[in-house]
Formats: structure tokens, sequence, C-alpha cells
């Protein structure tokens, strides 16, 4: 947990556990002050940062060798990675700027996390924008996880109706319509092929 929490906001630098909680949008900032300080001590942040993008790359290389078509999923995921307004997007912002690997399989699951953090910055984005505070949102999602996510008790989100969190959802969808949109069909289509491919081989 710790690897996690300080690999992906490594990308961030060595900034304070708020700044972290921030970017992630769900943990309590007293949990990501215990993660995120107690992990420094090992390892510097933007080290944590680059080993995390290695760990994605080796993943690659190790479950999907054998998926077809990832040099097509891969120019599509990146096309879409360089269309996207980074603004308000820093955890995205920051892996988005971490050196990919050459080989195909590598380089997939990097742009996949890449692509993780801009559905994930753009989300927190529209539901504070919906009026909802991220956390609230994510203890109703899943409730079991409130705990380990620094919540406890847990947070009374009885006045979130579904309504609010479909509005939410849309607005995300709304918001990455630009990036979306510089695809052309065949690489909309080799985009949605490798996303189902690449989620098959890792249920594996």
């Amino acid at each position: 947990m710790k690897f996690y929490f300080l690999g992906r906001g490594g990308v961030l630098g060595d900034v304070h556990s708020d700044v972290v909680a921030s970017a992630f949008g769900y943990f309590s900032q007293a949990s990501a002050a215990a993660l995120w300080d107690s992990a420094k001590e090992t390892l510097a942040p933007r080290e944590a940062g680059a080993i995390y993008m290695e760990c994605c790359a080796a993943i690659g290389r190790t479950l999907l060798a054998e998926v077809a078509d990832l040099e097509a999923y891969n120019e599509a995921a990146a096309a879409v990675i360089a269309a996207t307004n980074r603004a308000g997007l820093a955890l995205f912002s920051g892996i988005a700027a971490e050196p990919l690997a050459e080989d195909a399989p590598g380089r997939a699951l990097q742009l996949t996390a890449v692509l993780r953090e801009l559905r994930g910055s753009a989300h927190l984005n529209a539901l504070l924008a919906t009026g909802i505070v991220p956390e609230h949102a994510h203890c109703q999602k899943r409730p079991e996880m409130a705990g380990a996510f620094g919540w406890d008790p847990a947070p009374d989100t009885s006045a979130l109706t579904p309504e609010m969190l479909e509005a939410a959802e849309g607005l995300t969808n709304e918001m990455l319509v630009p990036s979306f949109r510089v695809l052309s069909a065949d690489q909309a289509a080799a985009l949605k092929a490798g996303a189902v491919a690449i989620g098959a081989a890792c249920s594996q």
C-alpha cells in the first residue's frame, strides 16, 4: 500500500501529503499523511514514480505478450493523451509526463495507467462541480473500503442520490469528449478492442 501511494503519487514530486490527498481525492488527509510520509523515508517520491511506471511495463510484458494489435491501441491511447488539456488534472499530467517503454506490451499497460488517471482526475472535478464531496461518493460506492481510505467512522452519504451520481458521471464524460474526439473511427475501434483485450488478460 505504501508503494502504491508513493509510486502513484511520486510523479507529483516531493510534495506535502495534502497535495497527494488532493490529487487522489478519496483518502482522508490523516491517512494520506501516514502513508506518504512513512513511504518517503524509504524512497524518494520521483524515484518511486519512475519505478511505478517500470512496474506497469513489466506487468504488461508478462500479461499482454499474446494480445494482438497493441500497436494500434497504443497509437490511439497516445492520441487521446496528447489531445487533452491538462489544466486542473495534476495527477494525470504527472504520469503523462513520464517516459514510456519502447515495446508494445509494456507501453500498453503504461498508457492504460495514464488513461486511468485521466478519467480519475476529470471525475474528481466533475464530482465537485456537481456538488458532491468526493469521499462521500467513494464511500457510498464502496462502503466496505471506507476504513482503508481513512474514514472511520464512514461519512454519512444518505444525502447522495443516484441522480446526483449519474450527473457527475455524465459531466465526466462530457469533459473527456475533446480528448477522444480526435480519434478516427478506426482508432476508436482499436482503443475499445485493446481495452477489452487488456482487461481480459489482466483478469486471468
